[in-house]
């Protein structure tokens, strides 16, 4: 290119993408010259070579991937019952092959038949995310069907409520059955641990209750789930630190006081339990206490509680039970209308009012009596005397010195202290005499071992027998065995620590509260152990309280206290407190705390 160019004259090269030529192109510029002086020099042309280079650009390197359509994911689930669990069979053969015997409370259980339309789903928990867990619940077939398939055989066909009590467990990981006692909140429990061992969701079960109740519950997964091997830890520490490792049975059992006795072989490495299930789950309504933290402390995948009375006191029984539930899901201090959303989908609740519409009556009525006039010299004396002594205690006065003057008051009450003379005794015997005469059985409870040892020599002709604390537990059983089946035997003495739970008393109509407990909720737990399912006629329940005393200001307190319960399920904002708080016990005396007395004299004294 530079040999053709003449010398002097400015170039322009002219690149194109694909040149086919040579060509020259003069540029002539638009600016005003003159054809004299060195101006002369821009009138000549300059000449423009084109030059013809090859454009070449590299082929980026592709590789081929083939891609295959997406596939759709597909989920087969096998269950237990298999197809024909869809199509309902009559169970009037399987409830016949075993008839129940006379008497018993089997022989009044109500007979359901599932209808055409009856289908109870299982309640899969909202906090489940996943679609195929979802529809793992949602696609199974209903309870009913599985009953009436050969699958599963059941001694009696459960209520429909019972149905939806086991569909509510079934998928949860944390619940609390909450069902009124006397609905059968073992067998809903059993029978769904006994549908997820046969689906393979648990291999080891732990159930904790008190221990009275560990016979009881062995009789009945002997009843609705008689293939089920059970383990029960009892005897010596080497013997339970054994049983702790074996993995023998799916289903062990243990009572609270050996759960804290052998906390280290319950709660050690390696000893994981699918399901943790604790009856009378008021127990660790406390946080602090040993049983809840060892409790906790189990390793487990599911946490089920079983109580009839899941708020006792306070909401703060609640928030204690969900500790071992869902720790730190519900902190303690919220009132009723923060804590409905947050436990609605954890707690299942029935009444027997809500659900069992031809359940036999429970007919309640106050005995009001009036004390002996050797009771009631003993009692004014006890009282003034006991009322001049707190007021000149002044600031050393503390609510156990109130409860002392309270219990003594009531003690007398129940019996004179000098003559042993008592009205209450007098009306009991009355009433038992009906009692005898037609045939029936009644139970009566007393806070007071000392009181039912007096009743029982005073009742000895209706055959009285003694059912508390000093009864050791080995015998209890045979103690409830005679009072069901003896025929003489028309009379069951029970303190409330004792015989308040677990205990199933249908065959007995009459029930007598010959002094009264501190907490309505006791006291329904205590009644509640004849009137439940099973029973064949109503329930009469007496209620013992002498009149002008401090029996009848303590009703008077705790009967404003009874919504409790229902106050939490109906979402209430005030939430009263179940327990005699320390201002309601001083004023039973018309007391002041020793706070509000300094108060007191030193507003007197600035107005004086």
């Amino acid at each position: 290119m530079d040999d053709l160019a003449k010398p002097g004259l400015p170039r322009v090269t002219s690149w194109q993408q694909s040149p086919r030529g040579l060509r020259e192109q003069k540029l002539i510029p638009p600016v005003a010259t003159f054809a004299t002086g060195w101006q002369t020099a821009l009138h000549r042309p300059p000449p423009v070579r084109l030059t013809s280079v090859d454009w070449e650009g590299s082929v980026p390197a592709t590789v081929s991937v083939p891609i295959d359509p997406a596939r759709v994911r597909t989920m087969g689930i096998q269950f237990a019952a298999g197809c024909e669990a869809l199509v309902s069979k009559p169970v009037a053969t399987a409830v016949e092959k075993k008839p129940p015997v006379a008497g018993s409370s089997k022989s009044s259980r109500r007979r359901w038949r599932p209808r055409a339309d009856s289908a109870t789903r299982l309640r899969p928990p909202q906090d489940i995310v996943k679609l195929e867990d979802r529809l793992y619940y949602l696609l199974q077939p209903p309870l009913e069907s599985l009953l009436a398939s050969q699958s599963l055989h059941f001694p009696f066909v459960p209520f429909p409520f019972q149905y939806q009590g086991i569909a509510f467990l079934y998928p949860r990981h944390a619940a609390i059955l909450a069902d009124e006692m006397g609905l059968g909140k073992t067998m809903q429990a059993i029978t769904a641990v006994r549908m997820l061992l046969r689906a393979g969701q648990l291999r080891r079960v732990l159930l904790v209750c008190p221990k009275p109740l560990v016979t009881n519950w062995q009789r009945e997964f002997q009843l609705w789930a008689p293939e089920i091997p059970l383990a029960t830890i009892s005897g010596p520490a080497d013997r339970r630190h054994w049983q702790w490792q074996q993995r023998g049975a799916p289903v062990v059992i243990a009572n609270y006081e050996l759960l804290i006795r052998d906390a280290e072989s319950v709660a050690g490495e390696g000893n994981h339990f699918d399901l943790v299930v604790l009856d009378e789950a008021q127990r660790i309504k406390n946080h602090g206490s040993q049983t809840s933290q060892v409790a906790c402390l189990i390793s487990r995948t599911r946490s089920w509680a079983l109580t009839g009375t899941p708020v006792e006191n306070s909401l703060d029984d609640l928030a204690g039970i969900f500790e071992f539930l869902a720790p730190g899901m519900l902190p303690q201090g919220l009132n009723a209308r923060q804590m409905a959303p947050l436990v609605g989908d954890y707690i299942l609740r029935r009444t027997k009012q809500q659900v069992m519409k031809d359940l036999p009556p429970k007919l309640e009525r106050d005995a009001e009596i009036t004390l002996s006039p050797e009771q009631h010299a003993a009692y004014e004396i006890a009282e003034n005397e006991g009322v001049v002594r707190l007021n000149d205690m002044g600031q050393q006065l503390t609510i156990q010195h109130v409860f002392e003057l309270v219990l003594r008051l009531k003690q007398i009450c129940n019996f004179d202290p000098a003559t042993g003379i008592s009205s209450k005794a007098d009306r009991l015997e009355a009433d038992l005499e009906e009692v005898a005469a037609s045939g029936q059985k009644a139970i009566v409870f007393s806070q007071w071992v000392a009181t039912l040892d007096q009743l029982q020599g005073r009742l000895d002709r209706f055959g009285p027998l003694a059912y508390h604390g000093r009864i050791p537990s080995r015998h209890r059983d045979a103690v409830l065995d005679q009072f069901k089946n003896d025929p003489d035997a028309h009379v069951l003495l029970m303190s409330y620590g004792a015989g308040s739970v677990g205990l199933n008393l249908q065959f007995c109509h009459y029930v007598f509260l010959f002094d009264r407990w501190w907490n309505p909720a006791v006291e329904d737990q205590a009644i509640n152990r004849a009137h439940r399912i099973g029973v064949n006629g109503p329930v009469t329940v007496t209620r013992m309280m002498t009149v002008d005393t401090i029996e009848q200001r303590i009703d008077q307190v705790l009967e404003e206290k009874r919504q409790l319960l229902r106050q939490i399920f109906e979402h209430a904002v005030q939430m009263p407190n179940l327990k005699l708080s320390q201002e309601e016990i001083f004023g039973l005396f018309k007391l002041q705390l020793p706070g509000q007395q300094s108060s007191s004299a030193e507003s007197v004294r600035r107005s004086a």
